[in-house]
């Protein structure tokens, strides 16, 4: 530190290095992880009235948070996560990128020692006696460092032929407005991308390129405006979702046109445009990382060093904070800044979220730290040991923590906060079969009695596993019964956040998806094997995907293989007129008469929505079955029943082609769809008024829209889709589906228009709250308002006008004695809501 102290403000600002200096911490790289740490550290030399400081900040750039200052200018850099409070002697609330680097600056010019142009390129040594060397040579000691570079190391480029940096293909944004009156493509779903996309279309057409179908990374701010944008008909801003580069053509020569070329579930796309930004991340700088002694045991290109929760990596006294971490979030990282360095000057401080997790676990039938119970469940759940511990905290401060207790105690248990523990009864269903939900289950503690079907074998799960795998992928409604013992403890995880989890971290993405097939394997052919023989055959399965119209298998082939649908709706036809003889759905077997039977495919098989299967081939297929003679009887008898079905709709070509009619429109991921028999339907709309009357005057009906055929109408109402497309991206999350399959949406509705936008069917639309409707009396004495059974036709009220739009869809009467209310005012019994099961009686009987 004296020597330091000697070198004066000079070196400071000129970086000139001097020989031998050593201080307390270093902190390397001058992000806001880096400089709420810095400033964190200064505030104690102050306290201890110190002549010289005993840290130092170096920065290998020549400005403080580079990342920050390339942000596209005027850029709004939001301060999630709100439920955390910043702790940190360096200002940061949500603005202008300009506002916040000024308060930046404005901290440092008080006295942050920092030095600029000072790249590390090795640190060696251990706690107590680091020694940190600089590119040009140069060396600095340290008792403690705090690592604080975050990920910026090469772009991720686009993976395919002419994807180098070039004025067609750029993978940052300096200043939106350089570009003006072109066709502009951004490629990816992350913050960057989104801030990028809506900056330029100000001033341009753009496309953004989405490879998962929701934007499940961005944070609220970004995605609220991501949807806004992509739902506003008055601006140039289009999305692909469930898209991915396939080529690239390059312009032909400067100032043209190239194009980019996606892979849709349509089939492939062609897009002209005059560039294309990319902003797919960043690759870690793993080799350096690793040649400090730090171990980072994916092999994965996004995978980010182990530390425990005071931030510490397998070398002591070398701490990781930050995006290097695994928290790229500003808030979070200058909050890490400031408890990292609590730690290293002994104090036990408590992350800022600690008082939500003590909150989550208050009702847990033992007496731990918060702190303590989070390493505890991690290192108890091998999926949860695969991820980063920060990551883990933040899945939990997203879940429910359940516990379950005998019926006397359940009884006298009380309702606690909105974020504490949740009690349930023991032996009672935590879902039962039928029920449609799509959160997912991790078992802590006590036993789960699981069934994979209705009615099927009872599997013992034990601390450690999972389980609601299977409609969390499919989509389907719960397959059986879950039920606890008394004194489990549960993770209740919202689909949300596990769909993030999943896209953000392979591994566990890769170990949910194995649980999975080997659980699909189990419900289809109940096989006796040891759980290591399943999961070895389960490795051998070959998981597909299917766009929508794209063949399993051609009739006339020889077949070697069937296919368990994982997600989606496949459809066997059969002749060269192509007529639908049956359909299938999740969970379903297709193509098994070739392992069966006749080799020679009898159908076409094809997918009516975009579709996953799993391909057995057949030796896998005979070490199944051959473990469980007793099923094989079971599976020949549904076969049969199958080849009985598609022959009798082969015979009636009529009803063939109204199912195929009715699979083009498609209700093949239909749960609940509204079918009119034309030929009973006298067009009195009935239908539409007790829509109306039982929804405060707002029809979700539209009976003379959409196709017909064969008399068979299919009017523009909610389908309550499998895995419904409004329900994606929903930023107040106010779509909802009810344990009996009914899509919803709650008052928190904002009006953004995405779901309506996603919906496919126009079942959706934007809408003014009607005015309450007058009394019987009122509209006959004195004609007030429209009457029963009478059309609505309204102005809205200025405080409605004041509210705006809120979206408006069936609900399928949610709740109603005797069901819909289409269904029940139809005097001629025209009207039917239907699932995909009941259509091939639906077709036969007419």
């Amino acid at each position: 530190m004296a020597a330091q102290a000697a070198a004066g403000d000079e070196n400071k600002i000129t970086g000139t290095p001097i020989l031998g200096e050593r201080y307390h911490t270093v902190i390397v790289g001058a992000g806001p992880a880096g400089l709420s740490a810095a400033g964190r550290a200064a505030d104690y030399d102050r306290e201890a009235g110190v002549d010289s400081p005993g840290y130092l900040l170096l920065e290998g750039f020549s400005t403080f948070a580079k990342t920050i200052q390339k942000y596209q200018k005027g850029k709004h850099v939001m301060d999630e996560p709100g439920f955390l409070q910043l702790r940190s002697p360096v200002p940061f609330v949500a603005g202008k990128r300009e506002e916040i680097l000024g308060g930046w600056q404005d901290s440092i010019a008080a006295g942050l020692n920092i030095r600029y142009d000072s790249e590390v390129v090795a640190i060696n040594g251990s706690q107590g006696d680091f020694r940190l060397t600089l590119s040009g040579g140069d060396e600095i000691e340290a008792e403690y460092v705090v690592l604080s570079i975050g990920t910026q190391g090469n772009p991720r480029t686009l993976g395919v032929a002419g994807d180098a940096e070039s004025d067609f293909v750029r993978y940052t944004l300096d200043d939106p407005e350089d570009f003006k009156q072109e066709t502009v493509v951004v490629v990816g779903a992350g913050d960057a991308a989104i801030e990028n996309a809506i900056a330029l279309s100000d001033y341009n057409t753009v496309f953004i390129i989405n490879r998962r179908n929701e934007f499940s990374r961005a944070k609220d701010g970004n995605l609220n405006a991501v949807l806004a944008a992509i739902n506003d008909k008055s601006r140039p801003f289009h999305c692909r979702y469930e898209a991915s580069v396939a080529g690239l053509e390059l312009p032909a020569a400067a100032g043209e046109m190239g194009a980019i070329v996606l892979n849709t579930p349509a089939g492939e796309e062609r897009l002209p445009c005059h560039r294309i930004i990319a902003r797919l991340g960043t690759v870690p700088p793993r080799s350096f990382v690793e040649s400090c002694g730090i171990e980072i045991k994916s092999a994965s290109a996004d995978a980010v060093p182990d530390v425990d929760r005071h931030y510490q990596s397998n070398v002591p006294g070398l701490y990781i904070i930050g995006a290097l971490g695994g928290y790229p979030l500003i808030k979070q990282a200058m909050n890490q800044g400031y408890d990292v360095i609590e730690f290293i000057n002994g104090k036990d401080t408590k992350p800022a979220d600690y008082p939500l997790l003590q909150e989550q676990f208050s009702g847990l039938p033992y007496v731990m730290d918060a702190e303590d119970v989070l390493n505890l469940y991690q290192q108890r759940i091998p999926m949860f040991r695969r991820m980063n511990p920060l990551a883990f905290r933040e899945l939990i401060i997203e879940s429910r923590i359940l516990v379950s207790l005998p019926p006397d105690e359940y009884a006298r248990s009380e309702s606690r906060g909105e974020r504490s523990t949740v009690f349930i009864p023991a032996g009672e269903p935590v879902y039962r079969h039928g029920e449609f939900s799509t959160t997912f289950y991790t078992l802590v503690e006590g036993e789960v009695r699981l069934q994979l079907e209705q009615d099927g074998p009872w599997h013992s799960l034990k601390p450690g596993q999972f389980f609601g795998e299977m409609s969390l992928i499919s989509g389907r409604p719960r397959q059986g019964d879950a039920i606890a013992s008394e004194d489990c403890i549960l993770i209740e995880t919202p689909r949300r956040i596990m769909v993030k989890l999943m896209n953000s971290n392979e591994e566990v993405r890769q170990g949910i998806d194995r649980i999975f097939i080997v659980r699909a394997l189990q419900a289809a052919f109940r096989p006796e094997l040891p759980l290591a023989e399943l999961a070895a055959i389960a490795d051998r399965v070959e998981s597909c995907r299917f766009n929508a119209g794209q063949a399993l298998f051609s009739e006339g082939e020889e077949g070697d293989c069937l296919h368990l649908i994982r997600s989606g709706t496949v459809v066997l036809s059969r002749g060269s007129q192509n007529m639908v003889v049956a359909q299938h759905h999740s969970g379903d077997l297709v193509g098994q008469m070739a392992l069966m039977g006749s080799p020679l495919r009898r159908d076409t098989a094809r997918a009516a929505v975009r579709t996953e299967t799993l391909k057995v081939q057949r030796a896998e297929f005979l070490a199944l079955v051959n473990s469980q003679p007793d099923h094989v009887a079971v599976l020949q008898g549904r076969l049969s029943t199958l080849l009985q079905q598609t022959n009798a709709m082969a015979s009636q070509p009529e009803a063939a082609r109204s199912i195929g009619f009715l699979m083009d429109q498609g209700l093949g991921e239909a749960t609940n769809a509204l079918v009119i028999d034309e030929s009973l339907c006298v067009g009195c709309d009935n239908c539409e008024r007790a829509c109306a009357e039982t929804h405060g005057g707002l029809s979700r009906l539209n009976r003379e829209a959409g196709p017909s055929f064969a008399n068979l109408h299919v009017p523009i109402s909610c389908r309550h889709c499998e895995l419904p497309h409004c329900m994606k991206d929903c930023p107040p999350d106010a779509i909802r589906r009810s344990a009996d399959g009914e899509v919803f949406i709650t008052d928190s509705c904002i009006g953004c228009g995405n779901c309506e936008t996603n919906c496919p069917y126009d079942a959706i639309k934007l809408s003014y709250a009607a005015p309450k409707k007058p009394g019987l009396w009122s509209w006959m004495l004195f004609g007030s308002g429209t009457g029963p059974g009478q059309p609505e036709t309204f102005q809205p009220a200025p405080a409605d006008k004041e509210r705006g739009k809120k979206a408006v869809k069936c609900d399928a009467c949610m709740g109603q004695a005797g069901g819909p209310a289409c269904v029940r005012a139809c005097p001629t019994g025209a009207a039917m809501r239907l699932s995909p099961e009941q259509f091939v009686a639906l077709v036969e009987a007419r």
